[in-house]
């Protein structure tokens, strides 16, 4: 069974001692399970390979989340010397796709024995830095304990997007791990249906304050929409209802897809989701963390943002109807009504924090009110672009975490995933990827005339053009 995650240490308390200890045991289980997810891979040579040629090999992920809790640690002031000047350059970027003309095979890589090494060393830094720095709670922003927790919260982020790719790894170079089990249940398809919202208006973002959890910078602020009526489907869509797409042609019909989705088909050559393997007798199998299996109808389809939207648009020339993405602020209304209460999602009612598998799950196993999957099981794409909140700052420790997505490129993700642990299943979170990214990411439909694609697009135009302004 996958190990029970802890949630997220806050940052209040009355007790110093007992503080220390219970983040010393958080950083360790999230060093942990990082280094635990790479023993998927067969052999050394496999961290010197990549997954897609738009990314580094991952002994680069493997050595830059250690390397982040150094560099933090040296911006806020605390640590005077660096571990090992060389890797903390060579493994401090370049964890977004590479878009600039530097290849990986242009750099030289360390051995993965060194990389250990120094992953070892900065677990015993760490470890000291909570042992000796001086604690006030609670912890505040400007404090460098925040280091600490942004490293952490750091880890547990690459900890879900490092096992994307190792999915993506041909499987002759990955091998099943027991703290990493498959569901196995799966079964046919499920007909979906619509469920209908009542509009409210609705407070985004949690202010200024930190609500005794930490927060990555674009949770902070706050907006208030006005949302109207809508439905929703039931469940998210599954493999089953997304083969229809497939088996319609979806993938090579030109009309479903946007200027941006059209540039992703040619580029990526896509004629299903990318964890689908085609079968030479037109049945395909679906690729798991580490293993191949029959396809699992009733699973969630995982799509990124532009496969969502070339469903929606085929549906809604089936049906009649204008499905499309729901926004943010309509997930919000979703949560409210599935009683998605408090600080964190619930891990034993959702398929999240690895409580339950390294997998999905039958999109009936968990529903929230009238939903199923509300949270848990993959993410939900919205069509909201991400941006600052009303009283948005930059974290100066991290200035490049947020404002890099706020170019009308990314779209916000809600909900986690089963690979969602620490901040991502706090209830205020936000992640937003590109639209093009694989993820373990789906989606529901909705209906309603709060938003359309008219609007969408003009205001993906406004935000790339004040971008540009901005940043050339």
């Amino acid at each position: 069974m996958a190990r029970q995650q802890m949630q997220s240490v806050r940052l209040d308390g009355d007790d110093v001692a007992s503080k220390r200890e219970e983040l010393r045991r958080y950083f360790h289980q999230s060093f942990d399970l990082f280094e635990s997810l790479f023993e998927l891979l067969k052999s050394d040579e496999v961290f010197y390979k990549q997954s897609e040629p738009t990314r580094h090999p991952m002994l680069f992920y493997f050595g830059h989340t250690a390397v982040f809790y150094i560099n933090k640690l040296v911006a806020s002031g605390v640590l005077q010397e660096r571990v090992d000047p060389m890797l903390e350059r060579l493994f401090s970027v370049g964890v977004d796709e590479m878009s600039w003309d530097e290849k990986s095979e242009n750099f030289t890589w360390p051995r993965v024995s060194e990389i250990r090494e120094y992953r070892q060393c900065v677990r015993a830094c760490v470890d000291g830095m909570i042992s000796t720095l001086p604690m006030t709670l609670p912890i505040a922003q400007h404090d460098p304990f925040w280091a600490i927790w942004m490293g952490i919260e750091h880890e547990r982020i690459h900890i879900e997007t490092s096992s994307v790719l190792h999915r993506q790894m041909p499987l002759e170079f990955v091998r099943p791990h027991n703290d990493f089990p498959l569901c196995p249940l799966h079964g046919d398809m499920l007909e979906n249906s619509m469920v209908f919202f009542k509009g409210r208006e609705v407070r985004l973002g949690k202010g200024s304050d930190d609500h005794g959890l930490y927060g990555w910078d674009n949770e902070y602020g706050s907006l208030t929409y006005q949302v109207e009526d809508f439905e929703a489907s039931k469940y998210l869509v599954s493999n089953g209802e997304f083969m229809d797409f497939v088996a319609a042609n979806g993938y090579g019909i030109s009309r479903w897809w946007d200027e941006e989705g059209l540039k992703f088909l040619k580029i990526r050559n896509a004629l299903c989701p990318p964890f689908w393997i085609p079968n030479s007798d037109g049945t395909y199998t679906y690729r798991a963390l580490s293993e191949e299996i029959p396809m699992p109808y009733n699973w969630p389809v995982e799509v990124n943002a532009l496969e969502a939207e070339a469903f929606c648009r085929w549906k809604s020339a089936q049906d009649g109807e204008n499905y499309r993405l729901p926004t943010e602020s309509e997930w919000e209304v979703m949560a409210q009504e599935g009683d998605i209460k408090g600080e964190f999602f619930d891990d034993q009612g959702a398929n999240l924090n690895f409580s339950h598998y390294a997998s999905s799950v039958p999109i009936d196993t968990y529903s929230h009110g009238e939903l199923y999957d509300v949270v848990g099981n993959v993410w939900q794409w919205t069509q909201t672009q991400m941006d600052g909140y009303e009283g948005f700052a930059t974290h100066p420790l991290y200035d490049d975490f947020s404002e890099p997505t706020f170019d009308g490129k990314h779209n916000i993700l809600k909900g986690g995933s089963w690979a969602s642990t620490g901040n991502e299943i706090v209830s205020t979170s936000r992640y937003a990827f590109r639209r093009h990214f694989i993820q373990h990411a789906g989606f529901r439909y909705v209906v309603g005339d709060g938003e359309n694609e008219a609007r969408k697009y003009a205001l993906i135009e406004k935000m790339q053009k004040v971008w540009k302004k901005r940043y050339g």
